[in-house]
């Protein structure tokens, strides 16, 4: 697998990268993920906040049989409780996901620094990439996701990489850069960057896909 691990971000060389970029590299664009978009797509923020809302009226309206609504409502405020802390949480998450993140591409490959608590960075050389996928909001947030090359040698644990993937795909695992604002702009310095550098090898296109997280299982 193709990645380095390091710990501490204060130790590194050039930001978001384990080592100086080596002679002729130099970098095109960096970023990190947005977190509020992070929390609704990749922790699906508004589901789990729907669901507690779910449990709260289905509670009160049966304890409505027995008791009043005033008190049935009470007794099922519980879930709205237990709901809004559930969802600072989530956010919590998003937010640190975000800011330990930080997406590199370069005129020769793409890093991604992923990960809080167990860190690491994946090196995507373009000539492993075979295409990439951008999912593009109406807000001009979006996800880049980086389908590789299986005969490459290059293979990624969907959960380690996890939320830094494409949606469901896990039999492949595809990196991806996740919630990223102004995503078309960044998918044409990426694409032009790649077929730049991949000179023999097919050049990487962009392919607008509609919603990345209605993708199935493979």
């Amino acid at each position: 697998m193709p990645h380095d691990h390091h710990d501490d971000f204060q130790t590194e060389p050039v930001r978001g990268l384990p080592e100086m970029l080596p002679e002729g590299e130099h970098i095109l664009w960096q970023g990190q993920p947005h977190w509020w978009t992070l929390a609704k797509e990749a922790l699906s923020l508004w589901w789990v906040a729907g669901y507690f809302v779910f449990l709260f009226a289905w509670r009160t309206i049966g304890g409505a049989a027995t008791e009043s609504w005033v008190q049935s409502a009470t007794a099922a405020s519980f879930f709205l409780v237990l709901g809004l802390i559930v969802c600072v949480l989530l956010m919590l998450v998003a937010l640190v996901q975000a800011k330990a993140s930080v997406y590199t591409i370069t005129n020769k490959r793409v890093a991604m620094r992923i990960g809080a608590a167990l860190t690491m960075t994946l090196n995507l050389p373009f000539k492993q990439v075979q295409n990439a996928n951008l999912g593009l909001r109406k807000s001009g947030h979006g996800t880049i996701a980086l389908e590789m090359n299986p005969e490459g040698g290059t293979g990624f644990s969907y959960v380690m990489t996890w939320p830094h993937v494409r949606p469901w795909k896990m039999k492949h695992t595809q990196p991806a850069l996740r919630c990223i604002p102004d995503a078309k702009r960044v998918a044409d310095i990426l694409s032009d960057a790649a077929q730049t550098a991949v000179s023999e090898a097919p050049t990487i296109k962009v392919t607008r896909v509609p919603e990345m997280a209605a993708q199935p299982a493979e």
